[in-house]
């Protein structure tokens, strides 16, 4: 697998290389030594799984506050996203900047979304499946959110937002103006 960093500190992109034959493929989508020989979050306790029906619909922007925050290695297995995260951590030089990039099922492409990031994403198509390892387990009371249309981060997203949660459109505005654009292209 090739791993790319990139200009958030310690988000990730990780490309599995497929190896192909006459039966398919074949590729390791997570490797603990791996991540840990390069100071990557390497400890997964959890793995959730989403299923989205229509494009257009967004999930996020989430985050859980520390002690419980989360490590995120997140993958498309069906379908396509464009999937944001934003540095919420205020003593990081890249604060409330911001990263998206899409995953799909057709790229294989994962994001490494550190704790402290704020984690959500809209679906391209139809039917989406999208899965994440975690590095902590889900703690109910330490869950929060940050508005996906926030002019505090000023997220490009790259379709007209079409169906959201309740929850997810009562998050608060965040209190830092001034986010830069921080994008990986294709």
């Amino acid at each position: 697998m090739r791993i790319q960093t990139t200009s958030l500190p310690g988000a990730a992109l990780i490309e599995p290389e497929a190896r192909t034959d006459e039966r398919g493929s074949f590729a390791r989508v997570y490797c603990e030594q791996e991540f840990a020989a390069r100071g990557l979050p390497s400890r997964m306790v959890q793995t959730n799984r989403s299923v989205t029906r229509r494009t257009g619909t967004l999930r996020g922007l989430h985050y859980q506050l520390a002690p419980h925050g989360e490590d995120k290695l997140v993958r498309c297995e069906q379908g396509a996203i464009w999937d944001a995260i934003v540095d919420l951590r205020p003593d990081s030089p890249t604060y409330c900047q911001w990263l998206g990039v899409e995953l799909s099922a057709a790229n294989g492409r994962m994001l490494l979304v550190p704790r402290g990031f704020a984690h959500g994403f809209v679906t391209l198509t139809q039917d989406v499946a999208v899965s994440y390892q975690v590095s902590n387990f889900y703690a109910p009371g330490a869950e929060r959110g940050a508005r996906y249309d926030d002019e505090a981060f000023g997220i490009d997203w790259p379709v007209p937002i079409r169906q959201l949660s309740a929850k997810d459109a009562a998050w608060p505005a965040h209190d830092k103006a001034g986010a830069t654009r921080v994008e990986v292209s294709a």
